[in-house]
């Protein structure tokens, strides 16, 4: 069977970002941390090696698949920033066009740097996100 290899740990979240190479990047962090942390209420937690997310929910597939997942989050990786939203939520489209300077994939945003980007569109992203995956998994919580 297979089996996710992103599973939240208890791995500190302070630690990961303090080791961090880049001192923009840890910096970029912290904001990030903090904005996730305000707009959801949740406490952040490390999800395989180099994901902070807050909150989960467990989602299952008409094939069977099941698993947890953060309901948002970010990972600050060395290239870009990537910022973890819901897939199929129907305001992301929307809102990205006020963004500022990103590019997408299905389920991330990338950013190269938190002065890119209006921190107020992505605070509604968050929102959006949140908001969309509770009415999609009743059940989603901390």
């Amino acid at each position: 069977m297979y089996e996710l290899k992103t599973k939240e740990n208890d791995h500190s979240v302070l630690e990961f970002i303090e080791n961090m190479e880049s001192s923009k990047k840890r910096e970029d962090a912290y904001r990030l941390l903090d904005i996730f942390s305000d707009v959801t209420g949740y406490k952040a937690k490390m999800w395989g090696t180099s994901i902070i997310g807050f909150g989960k929910y467990h989602y299952k597939y008409a094939s069977g698949h099941e698993g947890d997942a953060p309901l948002v989050g970010f990972s600050p990786r060395k290239a870009k920033i990537s910022l973890y939203f819901a897939p199929g939520e129907s305001k992301r489209d929307e809102l990205l066009k006020r963004f500022g300077k990103h590019t997408t994939g299905k389920a991330c945003v990338y950013i190269n740097k938190v002065a890119d980007i209006d921190e107020e569109v992505l605070k509604e992203l968050i929102v959006a996100s949140v908001e969309f995956l509770r009415e999609l998994y009743p059940s989603t919580g901390e």
